[in-house]
């Protein structure tokens, strides 16, 4: 296993900004890229912004400020990446890009650097390949914003190397943040398990079941830090859109995204970074998702049976473990810890009702749940469910 000395960031959004405040945070050296001198400086004030808010709330000394800040340096030359043991790209959610990106820094580094991309869906395999070294290449999904989110999702491909994983996850543990192993998949854990649960969310209003703000009030009541609608909003509708369409090719119909999603995206109403959203944070109109008819019978189990469902398909896959879905889905989601995870959940639901739920509302069960209650695992009340009771 190597050590992580220095860190280079390919990308000076919001992302990541948000992982160099992370990364000096933690200590380490790290130098900003982006292809413009505009980009980089505007990348630069992100993370001061983000320290600033640090030392307002009483968490940092401005001495310390500015001790963070002298870790961080930006540029708009590949050349300062030459001596970085780490470059994790963060460039927009295109493969033609990330692949040209990462044959750039497969040129650019030292031969012994880890090359990882915080992509949520796309294909790692493909960028890997275009780097030259895929043994070195990997997938370190943070999520937003990244200096408050504990988890990383660690990413390996088919080609990863052991001594890349563990030097990777050793790094994630030496910032201070919770990796968790995911095999490579569409969506990855996290989105391809949300995505069923906002799908759900919005598919109510769409059919006049309850009003937006009906479904935000329960999932909140439920223990979600906020609910569907504003999660999507804060998130950027242009951003999940693009990660439904790559579930959608992936998984097919049970992943296929809901009418309203594009067309908000066409209205330009990307969520709150545009001002309107599925809710409206301008002058503009609201959206009339569907008849706003809010009918006092919304049950949060609508949206977290197909969660459920879904963390099914990823368990028959060895997507990850049952432990490191529930650990995933309560740091990335905020999903509540008083359940233990959405598998914990179903467990003392019981695996039958989630089923009979399903086959009710429609949806096609995963296999490896009609196997478990086939075979009377169905949870709590039988000792053993998705996982073992005593």
């Amino acid at each position: 296993m190597a050590y992580i000395y220095k860190v280079g960031i390919a990308g000076a959004g919001l992302m990541g900004s948000g992982i160099a405040q992370a990364v000096s945070a933690a200590g380490l050296p790290v130098v900003v890229r982006d292809v413009s001198g505009e980009l980089v400086q505007r990348g630069l004030q992100a993370i001061r912004k983000g320290f600033e808010g640090r030392v307002k709330k009483g968490k940092m000394t401005a001495e310390q400020l500015e001790q963070k800040m002298a870790l961080v340096s930006g540029s708009t030359s590949l050349a300062d990446f030459s001596d970085a043991d780490l470059v994790i790209e963060a460039v927009p959610e295109d493969l033609a890009l990330k692949k040209r990106v990462f044959a750039e820094l497969g040129a650019a580094t030292p031969s012994s650097a880890i090359l990882a991309s915080n992509t949520s869906a796309l294909p790692i395999s493909a960028m890997s390949e275009a780097s030259g070294r895929p043994d070195r290449v990997l997938g370190l999904h943070f999520f937003h914003p990244a200096p408050v989110m504990k988890l990383v999702e660690v990413i390996p491909t088919v080609r990863t190397s052991q001594d890349t994983l563990d030097t990777a996850v050793s790094f994630v543990e030496g910032i201070r943040k919770l990796p968790v192993r995911v095999r490579e998949c569409a969506g990855f854990l996290v989105n391809r398990l949300l995505m069923p649960y906002v799908g759900e969310a919005i598919r109510g209003v769409e059919s006049g079941a309850a009003s937006k703000k009906e479904v935000d009030e329960a999932m909140v009541a439920f223990g979600m830090p906020v609910g569907p609608f504003l999660l999507v909003d804060t998130l950027g509708l242009d951003v999940c859109t693009k990660v439904a369409v790559v579930l959608e090719h992936a998984y097919g119909e049970r992943a296929k995204p809901p009418a309203s999603l594009k067309k908000l995206v066409d209205q330009g109403r990307l969520g709150m970074k545009s001002g309107a959203g599925f809710y409206s944070y301008s002058e503009a109109p609201e959206f009339a998702v569907g008849p706003e008819a809010p009918q006092g019978t919304f049950r949060p189990e609508r949206l977290l049976f197909p969660m459920v469902n879904e963390a099914a398909f990823c368990l028959e896959e060895q997507v990850a473990s049952p432990g490191d879905i529930d650990l995933a889905m309560m740091a990335g989601t905020g999903f509540p810890q008083r359940t233990q995870g959405p598998l914990h959940y179903a467990d003392s639901e019981g695996l039958d009702v989630v089923l009979s739920k399903l086959k009710e509302a429609g949806h096609a069960p995963c296999p490896l749940l009609e196997r478990k209650v086939a075979a009377g695992e169905l949870g709590v009340k039988t000792k053993r469910g998705f996982f073992e009771y005593t």
